[in-house]
């Protein structure tokens, strides 16, 4: 067995489509059929089920794909061990990050973080909470900041601060007066908020749902930004991060605190808990802690790690 064929393999578990993941990977179709064919027969069993035209997995094609994915992960741990052998003069570190956090809060820590280590390759990807979790999972991501909680057995969190969500209204809207809303002010008033998928939706739907309804928004949109452009044009209120609301400064939107309950979301960071933590990235971590107490967010829970 190779590890290209193992590639190629997880290559074609995104896919479930050859001619897909042979694109993907830059050869040609029947090369990747013959590397599959070979890896199944040292396998000694089928790792995919043909049905029609479409490609689906065996039971001993999922077990391989996480025996698969341990196997790069050793692979990319020793590469950092080595690395730091060579201390923070070279190495890469991928973050994964709420786009509220790439908004206003990791522009100081990526600054100074690059000023100090201007060798260090560093990437940041603006990823919903969801996507952040699947990253670290698969080994794409070095770290994550994210909503918490984050329940895997494999990984290990981190709190960094509580966050107040606050809604937003029109500025002309007369709610937009109001020195504070509850939470059922989403059943007499049209919202426009985040899909059903987002844990930040997820935490509102089950507030509102302990006071006995669910929000029904006029529309949902995937963005933050998107959101606050209906906003502004009068198409209803949302709920979002009260940090986020102070960053934007938008003058057609006016920030509402929401009381009765309080909503908070808890943001922290989250990596592979058996995943060698190299100096890029203990020293990143420190760097945000930093920022945050800098700007005087809530860091009640901040972590004494």
């Amino acid at each position: 067995m190779e590890l290209k064929q193992l590639e190629y393999f997880m290559v074609l578990c995104e896919e479930l489509h050859f001619t897909r993941a042979a694109e993907k990977l830059g050869i040609a179709q029947p090369s990747l059929s013959q590397q599959i064919h070979l890896l199944e027969h040292e396998m000694g069993t089928p790792l995919f089920d043909r049905i029609g035209k479409k490609t689906v997995l065996t039971e001993a094609g999922k077990t391989l794909l996480h025996h698969s994915y341990n196997a790069f992960h050793e692979l990319s741990q020793a590469h950092a061990a080595i690395s730091e052998l060579q201390g923070l003069e070279r190495g890469t570190l991928k973050i994964g990050a709420l786009l509220t956090v790439v908004n206003y809060l990791l522009p100081p820590t990526v600054i100074g973080f690059h000023r100090s280590y201007p060798n260090v390759e560093l990437s940041v990807l603006g990823m919903r909470t969801g996507d952040i979790y699947n990253g670290l999972l698969q080994n794409e991501l070095d770290m994550g900041i994210a909503l918490l909680p984050m329940e895997h057995h494999d990984l290990e969190t981190i709190p960094l601060y509580n966050e107040n969500l606050a809604l937003a209204a029109p500025a002309d809207h007369p709610v937009a007066q109001e020195p504070f809303v509850t939470p059922e002010i989403l059943k007499d008033i049209p919202s426009v908020l985040l899909p059903n998928t987002y844990v930040m939706r997820q935490l509102i739907n089950e507030r509102c749902q302990s006071l006995g309804f669910t929000p029904q928004p006029v529309m949902e949109m995937t963005t933050m930004e998107s959101i606050i452009n209906m906003v502004s044009k009068g198409a209803g209120v949302t709920i979002l991060p009260k940090a986020y609301l102070d960053h934007i400064k938008h003058s057609q939107i006016q920030k509402v605190p929401i009381q009765h309950p309080v909503l908070t979301t808890q943001i922290g960071v989250a990596y592979r808990r058996n995943k060698y933590l190299c100096a890029a990235s203990r020293v990143f971590m420190d760097q945000l802690i930093a920022t945050i107490k800098s700007e005087q967010l809530d860091y009640d829970c901040l972590s004494n790690n």
